[in-house]
């Protein structure tokens, strides 16, 4: 008696864990891409550098870290701007370093943080459809200088390159 009330009870939990399932991916959880299917190839040209950010070769680092991100994580293929779907395009438009906390005994820097703004889009190259377009897009990280006061650029900026090109394109995801 007591092993069919619990039986019953993991029946009954079981069948509310999965009423939350939907196999249409619009209304629920789904297993498919969350990525358009019509879209096979990627062209990324060389992102630029607004006027007022000075770092150079920023920008190539970013566009190299997209493109891995973008066949790491999504079905499509980089392809020649003549040969691909879509267009994904941008502009570093700021950076922001500033230090976050210092060192009481030195006054030297401890903590910094970055910070990118960018502007990108993502347009369909075959109808002129902008798929995904925004506007002083914010990425933000904080790092620890490998010795006092040594704000090394290329050290703190790389985890936020990476970071960016992660969220970037998330964005280039389906709206649920």
């Amino acid at each position: 008696m007591q092993m069919n009330k619990k039986m019953s009870i993991f029946v009954i939990l079981t069948g509310l864990l999965f009423a939350g399932c939907s196999g249409d991916g619009t209304t629920g959880y789904t297993t498919q891409s969350q990525f358009p299917s019509d879209v096979k190839t990627v062209y990324i040209p060389v992102w630029t550098r607004g006027k007022d950010v000075y770092r150079r070769d920023i920008e190539m680092r970013l566009t190299e870290a997209l493109v891995k991100r973008l066949q790491q994580n999504t079905p499509y293929r980089i392809a020649k701007k003549g040969e691909a779907d879509t267009e994904l395009s941008g502009e570093i438009i700021r950076i922001d370093q500033e230090v976050l906390h210092y060192n009481p005994d030195t006054g030297k820097a401890r903590e910094i943080g970055m910070l990118f703004t960018v502007n990108f889009t993502w347009k369909d190259l075959r109808s002129g459809k902008i798929l995904v377009s925004r506007e002083k897009f914010q990425v933000s990280t904080t790092y620890i200088p490998d010795e006092e006061f040594n704000e090394d650029f290329f050290v703190g900026s790389e985890d936020l390159v990476n970071k960016l090109a992660r969220l970037i394109v998330e964005q280039l995801e389906s709206d649920w």
